[in-house]
């Protein structure tokens, strides 16, 4: 079956359920087969609840994009924030804090569409750098980043999904 393409925008205060929807069911489909159910379970209610979202998109130091279906069902979103990357972050550096796409919607460009509005939002805002995490474990997302110019950074902090924590590896990309 062939997908209808899906429209990317700025996503806007009334869009907390819709980027809580993707970010709770794109969570749970990547990591539960390696984190306890419980802990995701509960990251994935806060985390990745509407009143997490709504917070986010109500601080202007962050930008959020929406990717959904010509009939307006969400399929995908990044987030584009200051870093919380302390320990890598630079005085110019930005945070791709999420970019998550439905499963089915992955391939055709859609995973690079979102990555390159948070870039040019990213550099607009003067940047110099744009600094993400990953899981170690999750080479499909290591390669997607590669692909578009991300290397690893060497640096490593432990991501807590309740008491489990897992190790993610700090990756950048200059923007000039």
């Amino acid at each position: 079956m062939t997908l209808p393409e899906p429209l990317l925008r700025r996503a806007g205060l009334g869009d907390a359920a819709a980027l809580s929807l993707i970010g709770g069911a794109t969570f749970l489909y990547t990591f539960a087969h390696d984190h306890p159910g419980p802990g995701l379970v509960a990251h994935a209610r806060g985390d990745h609840g509407e009143a997490w979202y709504a917070a986010a998109l109500a601080d202007p130091a962050n930008a959020l994009w929406l990717l959904e279906t010509p009939l307006g069902a969400p399929v995908g979103y990044a987030m584009l924030c200051p870093p919380a990357l302390e320990d890598a972050a630079g005085p110019d550096d930005l945070e791709l804090k999420r970019i998550y796409l439905l499963d089915r919607w992955a391939g055709g460009g859609r995973g690079r569409a979102l990555m390159t509005a948070a870039e040019v939002e990213a550099r607009a805002r003067g940047a110099q750098r744009l600094l993400l995490s990953v899981y170690e474990h999750n080479l499909l997302a290591q390669g997607f980043y590669a692909r578009l110019g991300y290397t690893d950074t060497g640096l490593r902090r432990t991501f807590m999904t309740g008491d489990f924590g897992s190790t993610d590896q700090v990756w950048a990309k200059p923007l000039d």
